[in-house]
């Protein structure tokens, strides 16, 4: 084994490793680094030890249901949260108690966040909608 071949082999290996580290910082591999790491693995493999074709497609394979998955959720997730401020667009003009009975007030406008969803009452204080928050009419 001559010295270029591992200077080549060190090279894809801190090729890969970059790649990885670039990709954990931003949460996301597109298919396209994906198809390129693949190449980069299959271009620098070890000629006595190829890579077992099965492994590959497997990878490949893997790598199609992850993202899927990760494009199902997102919808899913939107979904969720239009159909929550669907619903809590139906307490406007209501009245609204919280859990420990501080605040209560009439509905005057609803918001949705990643920490859920909030009323906003007509006094200007707002109230988190979730369990134990009484509505009336």
């Amino acid at each position: 084994m001559t010295v270029t071949s591992t200077t080549s082999v060190t090279n894809a290996t801190s090729s890969t490793s970059s790649t990885s580290s670039s990709s954990s910082s931003t949460q996301t591999l597109g298919y396209d680094q994906f198809l390129t790491l693949l190449v980069t693995e299959m271009k620098y493999q070890d000629p006595t030890k190829p890579m077992d074709p099965t492994e590959t497609v497997s990878q490949l394979a893997s790598f199609s249901s992850v993202e899927q998955a990760v494009k199902t959720n997102t919808t899913l997730t939107s979904i969720l949260n239009s159909n929550l401020l669907t619903q809590a667009s139906s307490f406007i003009g209501k009245t609204v108690s919280s859990s420990d009975g501080s605040t209560s007030g009439v509905v005057a406008s609803v918001s949705t966040s990643s920490s859920g969803v909030t009323a906003t009452l007509t006094d200007g204080k707002t109230i988190s909608l979730g369990s134990g928050v009484t509505v009336s009419e």
